[in-house]
């Protein structure tokens, strides 16, 4: 199969444009919005749900059995939890993420008399004044606090400005794209996935390529806060690939280089089929990958899942150093996941019999058993257990 040209550039000018938009999880009309005009530009049809998740849809030569392709739009933030009498904002995280990382960062506060800039400082932020002290205080959402760029040296002042608790609160992300194709940015988890799915969805329609089967393409608003695809998937989508970050850290077989291909999470083993055929579909295109296990991480996918959806799931994910943190990726990942998403959305379906939600055991799956010259069973319609 040949290999479409993923527009590198629509990608990156994508994913920056995504990340200059604020999106902390409970505050992503705007994104979708964004989204939304992209979809439009390109000419495929989309719906939006009550509270902003979008599901695009791109015809396929049959309807089932559907696939889909699932990102989310929001990110990690903060809210106010009190307001101080210092004069400063008490916050608490939205998502998981270390307070190691918030401090020093550069904020909005989205309040309803407007927005104000402000920084997350140490509750100990002058080494002049504590001298060592700011050594020893310990890393806790605790030990930090938000100073607003306004007059507010008490808690009443911050309350004329218009902030009050419950103020959600977004971390600016500092991008940077390197000439040597280096991305350095906060919430690359997971802007970065949603400009892969829109770079690929770019390289199919120019390409006038029509997907094998109806492939939907979802973008979600709250998986940081661990709801993801719970409630966006149609009856007909028979398999669900997550595209989020892989963690590129000791320990870990991601890489920022090429595609990462999850097999299992914190919630347990992704399915059998759909992610050798992942592996499959890239040794056969010379993309560069590699398999891990992610033990202390969860997607959309495994959120569709525990909503009681039945579908077969994947995550593959573009190498990230220092998730949730001052991440850092490489273009070659996201035109690597890309060309995945493309070949998979134009490969065959093996398994037809998933167009049913039930039926029998007629071409039911097969998997490796202990004998290793195991033979097709009467009823098993394809060659192998390795595709979907």
């Amino acid at each position: 199969m040949t290999l479409l040209s993923i527009d590198i550039d629509y990608l990156a000018q994508t994913l920056n444009s995504l990340l200059t938009i604020p999106s902390p999880t409970g505050y992503t009309d705007e994104l979708a919005r964004f989204v939304s005009k992209e979809l439009e530009a390109l000419g495929v049809f989309y719906e939006i749900t009550r509270r902003g998740a979008i599901r695009a849809r791109l015809d396929g030569k049959n309807s089932k059995p559907a696939r889909a392709f699932v990102s989310h739009l929001d990110t990690l933030g903060a809210q106010v939890k009190s307001l101080k009498e210092n004069g400063r904002l008490e916050l608490v995280p939205i998502g998981h993420w270390s307070a190691r990382f918030a401090e020093g960062a550069r904020t909005t506060i989205f309040s309803e008399n407007g927005a104000y800039t402000g920084t997350i400082l140490p509750l100990k932020a002058s080494g002049h004044t504590f001298n060592e002290g700011i050594d020893t205080l310990p890393v806790g959402w605790d030990y930090v606090e938000l100073r607003v760029d306004a007059y507010s040296k008490c808690s009443d002042d911050l309350a004329k400005l218009g902030v009050d608790v419950g103020d959600i609160v977004a971390i600016e992300p500092g991008q940077e794209f390197l000439d040597n194709g280096f991305i350095i940015s906060r919430h690359l988890d997971n802007k970065a996935g949603v400009a892969i799915m829109l770079a690929a969805l770019k390289a199919m329609i120019k390409a006038g390529k029509k997907p094998t089967v109806d492939i939907f393409w979802l973008f979600t608003i709250a998986e940081e806060t661990g709801h993801g695809a719970t409630s966006i998937l149609t009856p007909e989508i028979a398999s669900l690939v997550a595209i989020d970050n892989g963690t590129s850290a000791p320990g870990q077989n991601s890489d920022e280089f090429g595609v990462t291909i999850a097999m299992a999470d914190q919630t347990g083993p992704f399915d059998y089929h759909l992610t050798r055929k992942m592996a499959q579909l890239s040794r056969d295109n010379d993309i560069k990958h590699q398999k891990d296990i992610f033990r202390y991480y969860r997607s959309d996918a495994a959120a569709a899942i525990e909503a009681g959806a039945d579908v077969r799931t994947a995550l593959i994910t573009f190498g990230v150093d220092a998730s949730h943190g001052y991440e850092r990726i490489h273009m070659h990942a996201l035109r690597s996941v890309a060309e995945l998403c493309t070949l998979y959305a134009l490969s065959p379906v093996e398994i037809q019999r998933d167009a049913k939600e039930f039926s029998d055991l007629k071409g039911f799956t097969t998997q490796p058993t202990e004998d290793a010259d195991q033979e097709l069973t009467p009823d098993t319609e394809e060659p192998g257990p390795d595709t979907h």
